[in-house]
């Protein structure tokens, strides 16, 4: 099933049923549970009432039995044998004996033999009272049937025990009729698979309808998604809702992903552009070489066409770690130990144009994890910027910073406005002529190392040296 309405709908409908059907059987046997208790009560108390007058002595057939046809009652003695059964009992189960004919018995309450009365006297001791009991124990219910004038039906029967006079036990059973409790079970149960469909259908509608408006803005924000992948066009956004919920904020985060993407997609076609103008210059001037020299080859600049090959063969280089920093690729996790890093950098730095003051600590520990040839092309990155706008003097330092280790780059030059210190470090910049002196840097440099340093779990920022120009600070997480 493939609508998310239809699935809602369904889930509900099949929540609510379960939660009715549990409720209803509940209820149902709650209700039964609190009848039958009534019968119970009933039926004990008309037990109890002819089990009294047993046990104060009246005969068999003087006991009274009100209301015989709701409650029939059948007597029985210690052998099983039926004694005393209500009037117009036909039938009945569930009691101690089927049975509904009285036996011959000796009558309750009958004078003992005549004899000597002091004999009689004497045993007078106080063994047997003047009265019988009725047993005071809970008496034992049970379920059964009884026909009384033609007529059967169910009963919840009770049974209580009761000595007569005589110290004869007998076991009484009356009943009370079940019919209410089952036309009232019925009754219930009727109204309840009555309204069971008609509130689940009821629940599914509303479920549906209110579904259906809940997502209706979703389908708002998929068919715009959809003409703007058909269009192409980032710079549409997705309708958002005014509500606060969680459809709000999908549509919100949908527009915020929408911008992200038509930036970078901006980023990578100005990229493209700068990078193919870039090429375009050096390639122009190498083909405008080859073929004058093709021509008259007495006229060859060869060092001008090497130095168009160096200048390509750098800016190529610059593009394709530019484009592996864009596809995520994670530094090394060697160990570099920064402070040897920069000395070997700077020993290699023969043709510079200002020679570099190096400040290391001795015996200093400037370990971090990382790709040892991307942290020396951020190193020589610096120093390359450096060289183009310093005045006299550069200077790397290395020291220790907190929980890392920090590189700073200084030159003597003029300096970065504090308002392009952010600008700097975007691909394809230069600044002003005061610090355009170009030699072949085609604004990549400082994109590089500030990518690299964020790669390494570190920062890369400018800020203007003591003594002027810029100084570039680089720092990068200890080593664990």
């Amino acid at each position: 099933m493939r609508s998310v309405r239809a699935r809602a709908a369904i889930g509900a409908t099949l929540v609510v049923a379960v939660a009715l059907v549990g409720a209803g059987l509940a209820v149902l046997l709650v209700l039964r549970a609190n009848l039958i208790d009534q019968a119970d009560l009933q039926a004990e108390v008309a037990a109890r009432e002819a089990a009294g007058q047993l046990a104060t002595g009246t005969p068999y057939d003087d006991v009274e039995l009100d209301d015989e046809e709701d409650h029939p009652v059948q007597v029985t003695d210690e052998g099983g044998r039926v004694v005393i059964v209500s009037k117009d009992l036909r039938a009945v189960t569930g009691t101690g004996t089927s049975g509904v004919t009285p036996v011959p018995s000796a009558p309750a309450g009958a004078s003992p033999s005549p004899g000597d009365d002091d004999d009689d006297d004497d045993d007078d001791d106080g063994s047997r009272p003047g009265r019988g009991e009725v047993s005071s124990d809970d008496p034992d219910f049970s379920d059964g049937t009884a026909t009384v004038d033609r007529t059967t039906a169910d009963y919840r029967f009770a049974a209580v025990e009761a000595t007569t006079p005589d110290g004869v036990t007998l076991t009484v059973y009356a009943g009370a009729p079940l019919a209410a409790e089952q036309e009232a079970v019925n009754t219930v149960r009727g109204a309840m698979l009555t309204g069971l469909p008609v509130l689940l259908v009821v629940v599914a509608g509303v479920t549906w309808l209110v579904t259906r408006r809940a997502l209706r803005p979703v389908e708002g924000i998929r068919r715009e998604l959809a003409a703007i992948t058909a269009s192409e066009d980032l710079a549409r956004r997705v309708p958002e809702p005014g509500s606060r919920d969680e459809i709000a904020r999908l549509a919100r985060t949908t527009n915020e992903t929408l911008t992200v993407l038509e930036a970078s997609v901006e980023r990578q076609r100005r990229f493209v552009a700068d990078a193919s103008h870039e090429l375009r210059s050096p390639i122009a001037s190498l083909r405008t070489q080859l073929e004058v020299a093709e021509a008259h080859p007495e006229l060859l600049d060869l060092p001008g066409a090497v130095a168009d090959t160096v200048r390509l063969q750098v800016l190529a280089a610059d593009l394709l770690l530019l484009a592996r920093l864009d596809a995520g690729e994670r530094p090394g996790s060697a160990t570099v130990e920064l402070g040897a890093l920069v000395r070997e950098e700077v020993s290699q730095r023969t043709g510079d144009r200002i020679p570099v003051t190096v400040q290391v600590p001795e015996g200093g520990a400037f370990e971090v994890n990382g790709s040892r040839g991307q942290l020396s092309r951020v190193i020589g990155n610096l120093l390359d910027n450096a060289q183009r706008h310093a005045g006299e003097s550069v200077a790397v330092s290395v020291a220790a910073d907190g929980r890392g280790v920090r590189v700073e780059v200084r030159d003597d030059g003029d300096g970065i406005p504090e308002g392009e210190w952010e600008r700097i470090f975007e691909r394809f910049v230069r600044l002003d002529d005061a610090r355009s002196r170009d030699d072949g840097g085609a604004g990549l440099g400082l994109a590089i190392a500030r990518d690299v340093a964020s790669r390494h779990g570190g920062t890369l920022t400018v800020h203007r040296a003591d003594g002027g120009g810029a100084a570039f600070r680089m720092w990068l997480p200890r080593s664990a």
